[in-house]
């Protein structure tokens, strides 16, 4: 959008968070939309332009240069397409800059939609709406956070945005089916477990960079009590007990590198093991069999992660044979 100086600071930042608010929105109700297959890459692709929209205006606003430019001398030579147009920051520069009002974990929610842009804009993708919905969630609830923080309640998008409604239930075999890494691209694979393995624990469990919940079937027994069909409990929350049974679970497993479990138990006081132990441990238990849900095998990168669940076997392992690794 060009500046020009026949137009007010107020009208372009207007015009700017009303394009940005337009392009979420529209990502939104494409990602419900029942009758769309292709939800996740679209809705990534519109959140992206809403966000930076969204820092254009911020920027605009607060008087910090967002068009690409060169020093001749004192004078700012901008740079231009071969239209003529002014050449503006694109959603990884916006957020690199030292003036960027967003907060890590947002950043880290959006550079990792960018980067599985990147690696899915030149080629064809098998469905990854299941394995990235938790951070689709957290770009949308972010977003709404930081217009309302930047330029007030007035520009709020939440009372236009609703859950989709889900008419048919879904067992835990069935989520399981529909999750299956299979469908997964391998350099979307190999791509989310670099990204997440470069995070912090509290990096990755942040509600801003994957807002993961738990949908829980509730009864209503009373007349008068809230009819809801989905409930949001807090996993230590006092309602639990009135939980019939657990709808979805979604939780992306942390993944480690064997290295990383091995150097793990030596700093838990087992200096004594070794890869060479924790490969005849796996290999003696047969811990690589899919059944067992220990780990899993990234073909992009060529490389075996393990779960969580994989380091607390070996944690056991180690503590029950102590005198034998420390």
């Amino acid at each position: 959008m060009p500046i020009t100086r026949n137009r007010s600071v107020k009208s372009v930042k207007d015009e700017l968070i009303k394009k940005s608010r337009e392009a979420i929105l529209a990502a939104v109700q494409i990602y419900n939309n029942p009758q769309i297959t292709f939800k996740s890459e679209t809705f990534i692709t519109l959140a992206v332009i809403a966000w930076t929209y969204l820092m254009h205006a911020h920027y605009h606003k607060r008087g910090i240069e967002y068009r690409y430019f060169r020093k001749n001398g004192k004078k700012k030579v901008f740079d231009k397409t071969s239209k003529g147009t002014y050449k503006y920051w694109e959603l990884e520069k916006c957020l690199n800059c030292d003036e960027c009002p967003l907060d890590n974990d947002t950043k880290n929610n959006l550079k990792f939609l960018i980067g599985i842009r990147h690696e899915i804009e030149h080629q064809m993708t098998n469905q990854i709406d299941e394995f990235i919905s938790a951070k689709l969630q957290a770009c949308a609830i972010n977003y709404d956070d930081y217009v309302s923080q930047l330029f007030g309640e007035k520009y709020s998008v939440s009372n236009e945005l609703a859950i989709a409604i889900q008419f048919a239930e879904i067992n835990p075999t069935q989520r399981k089916q529909l999750a299956s890494k299979d469908k997964l691209t391998s350099n979307v694979q190999a791509y989310i477990a670099e990204f997440e393995n470069n995070l912090t624990e509290e990096e990755y469990n942040s509600t801003r960079y994957a807002y993961r919940v738990l949908y829980k079937l509730k009864s209503v027994n009373h007349k008068g009590q809230a009819d809801s069909v989905i409930d949001f409990v807090e996993p230590d929350s006092s309602h639990t007990s009135e939980v019939e049974h657990i709808l979805i679970k979604e939780k992306e497993p942390v993944k480690f590198l064997p290295s990383e479990i091995v150097k793990q138990m030596q700093k838990e006081g087992f200096p004594k093991f070794k890869m060479t132990q924790h490969t005849d441990l796996w290999k003696a238990t047969d811990a690589k069999k899919p059944e067992k849900g220990y780990g899993t095998y990234v073909s992009g990168s060529k490389q075996w992660y393990w779960y969580e669940k994989w380091l607390d076997f070996v944690r056991q392992y180690c503590q029950d044979n102590a005198t034998k690794y420390q």
